[in-house]
């Protein structure tokens, strides 16, 4: 099993949830967070007031599904959350030993589904 961490912009929140549902993906688990890569921040203006915002807001997608349907998850955020502007994100993808469904105990495989 794989997990695959997806660090995007947060307007492409919605257009990367509905092409994860439309490939056969609901479940997913959303955070808020903040962070800045090889960009440093930004700066803003604001009431004429320049200032600069170390850390970016960003929204980690987190799935955990089979290996084999790995590649197919990942082509989909990556189209989902293209801009092709610096901040579009990247993609993290680790190795799962277990899964247990709280609910019913079921372990591995079956508990994803």
């Amino acid at each position: 099993m794989k997990k695959i961490e997806a660090i995007i912009r947060p307007e492409k929140l919605d257009t990367v949830r509905q092409a994860l549902e439309e490939s056969g993906y609901p479940g997913i688990t959303i955070t808020e967070i903040e962070g800045h890569g090889m960009q440093r921040g930004t700066v803003q203006q604001w009431r004429g007031e320049k200032y600069k915002l170390d850390f970016l807001p960003k929204v980690k997608v987190e799935i955990v599904c089979v290996e084999e349907d790995s590649e197919k998850i990942i082509q989909t955020i990556l189209e989902a959350a293209f801009t092709g502007g610096v901040g579009d994100g990247k993609i993290f993808v680790t190795e799962v030993d277990e899964v247990v469904r709280i609910r019913t105990r079921e372990r591995g495989e079956r508990a994803l589904v």
